[in-house]
């Protein structure tokens, strides 16, 4: 009888190992955090054409956005250094200020039952003038 119950035991050890169930899942960690160091231009006038913002700075990764008051705008990647983003006019129809961020986005982690991966990391916030 006990060799029965070993042998179950052991069958069912087995079978949880053989699923996967026993493989510990990995949080994501941080990601890898940009930072704005200038703006171009920094101010434009209330009511202008649409235009092309450059982003300067550190850590820009190859699918970072610029966001506009936390909205993604059309972004290009140029280097880890430089993005630009395409701001349409309507995004400066009147005067206030903007505040600009470039977030790099998180990665999915590995492996069939995922887990591992980063989380996304937003810039602090830079300020553009609408005059």
């Amino acid at each position: 009888m006990k060799t029965v119950y070993t042998t179950l035991i052991l069958t069912i050890i087995a079978v949880t190992i053989g699923c996967g169930y026993s493989k510990k899942m990995q949080a994501p960690v941080a990601g890898v955090m940009p930072a704005i160091s200038q703006l171009n231009p920094n101010a434009v006038t209330a009511g202008g054409a649409a235009f092309t913002l450059t982003v300067n700075g550190t850590n820009f990764g190859s699918q970072a956005v610029v966001n506009w008051n936390g909205a993604a705008q059309p972004t290009t990647f140029v280097s880890s250094k430089q993005l630009t983003g395409q701001i349409p006019a309507s995004m400066i129809a009147t005067s206030g200020s903007a505040q600009i961020t470039v977030t790099n986005p998180g990665t999915s982690g590995s492996g069939p039952y995922g887990g591992g991966g980063t989380l996304p990391e937003t810039s602090m916030p830079a300020t553009l003038n609408i005059q």
